[in-house]
């Protein structure tokens, strides 16, 4: 905890998508000037967008791409859940479609922490089995269509604070079909979030109308009117829940979220070290977008949200060599989030991600804002990173090993 008065326009810098890439900048020119754990290497660079970039054009031959998000997840299989979603939407407002896709998502993102490389999802209506992502996504979209997170049998098709602080372990084994044989990584973290999510909504009511997570709608509206920025969305997101976050550093009693200390920054001022990644709560901003752009709200400054700081994204800079581990034997062991070696590499994944967007834009003559960064990602650098692990490595894993407790990978 750190707690000495600190300025409350110094907390609210570590929140924001610029403390991310000024940070993580700090950490990107010591490992460029041979200090920490990994060695760069930027002539490699144009070659990774390349390889990005045909990924992009396979994915997405005409350029129309979506934002980076949840959505897309639902989809898979070529089956869309979406519309038998619409289907059961049909009769509400927009506002209230917009809050019932909200809530859903939300809780879909909070479990979306990596499902390790043996885990599976059956889907009974196709009869096809997902991993990972996919798998974590269709998972929960059964368990929103069944009403599991409600607690109103009338309205089955929302979350509230009632029906997520009484969620335990037996309901997200069965609703994964988790079992001895199915094993899935996090599985008390996630659990926990479920239930820290509940508390949230009923403390911070301010943004949680009636204590409905897809309620920070009304917040927004109320707040920003009908033209809002990204920013403002994360800012919300991470304001709203910063409480349900296990074991992380406290300024002012706020707790940040996804914010390590890095001991290379270390100096006399004890923020100095702090290194934000908020990756969680980026990934929730993207994929609340959508949403939000259905009730015909104009959402602005996407832009400005930064890349996400997870394995995927990481894991193609290093399957690529753009960015290398001096110590090869780091490859063998297994690593906590809060280590200097994962801070670094994400960190250097912040950085990258936007030299990999310019390298793209560039070759493709696009503004920033006709190709954002969020549509770098899904057209794009996590499936480029996806692909790669599976080409190197037999069950797609990341290069890297991770101790998950699945709050942040």
């Amino acid at each position: 905890m750190i707690d000495m008065g600190v300025k409350a326009e110094d907390v609210r810098y570590l929140l924001s998508p610029k403390a991310i890439r000024e940070r993580s900048q700090q950490v990107f020119q010591l490992s460029l000037s041979g200090t920490g754990q990994f060695k760069i290497n930027l002539e490699r660079l144009d070659e990774v967008a390349d390889y990005v970039l045909v990924v992009i054009n396979n994915n997405y031959p005409n350029l129309d791409i979506p934002f980076h998000s949840r959505w897309s997840h639902f989809q898979a299989g070529n089956i869309d859940r979406l519309k038998e979603l619409d289907r059961k939407l049909t009769n509400l407002s927009l506002y209230d479609k917009a809050r019932a896709k909200l809530d859903l998502v939300l809780v879909s993102v909070l479990l979306d922490a990596g499902a390790g490389d043996t885990w599976c999802y059956l889907d009974k209506k196709s009869g096809q089995t997902f991993k990972r992502s996919e798998g974590l996504a269709i998972a929960s979209f059964d368990m929103y269509m069944a009403g599991v997170f409600s607690s109103d049998k009338l309205n089955p098709l929302q979350v509230d604070a009632k029906s997520l602080m009484f969620f335990n372990r037996e309901k997200l084994e069965l609703g994964f079909q988790v079992s001895q044989h199915n094993p899935l990584e996090g599985l008390e973290g996630r659990v926990s979030l479920i239930c820290e999510l509940g508390k949230a909504l009923v403390n911070k009511d301010d943004i949680f109308k009636d204590h409905r997570p897809g309620n920070i709608l009304d917040f927004l509206i109320d707040n920003y009117g009908q033209n809002i920025q990204a920013e403002d969305i994360l800012n919300a997101v991470l304001n709203g829940f910063s409480d349900i976050w296990p074991g992380r550093i406290s300024i002012n009693n706020m707790n940040m979220g996804d914010v390590w200390q890095y001991s290379l920054l270390k100096s006399t001022d004890p923020l100095s070290c702090l290194v934000p990644f908020h990756k969680l709560s980026q990934w929730l901003t993207y994929s609340l977008i959508e949403p939000i752009l259905e009730a015909e709200i104009e959402v602005n400054g996407v832009e400005n949200l930064t890349g996400l700081a997870e394995y995927r994204n990481g894991g193609l800079l290093i399957d690529k060599q753009l960015i290398e581990l001096k110590d090869k034997n780091n490859l063998t062991k297994s690593h906590l989030a809060n280590s200097d070696l994962i801070i670094e590499w994400r960190a250097l994944t912040i950085v990258l991600l936007d030299k990999i967007a310019d390298n793209i834009r560039e070759k493709l003559n696009m503004s920033k804002e006709e190709l954002p960064l969020a549509k770098v990602l899904e057209g794009g650098t996590w499936w480029a990173g996806r692909t790669i692990a599976q080409e190197k490595r037999h069950r797609g894993e990341p290069p890297l090993k991770l101790h998950s407790d699945g709050t942040v990978f």
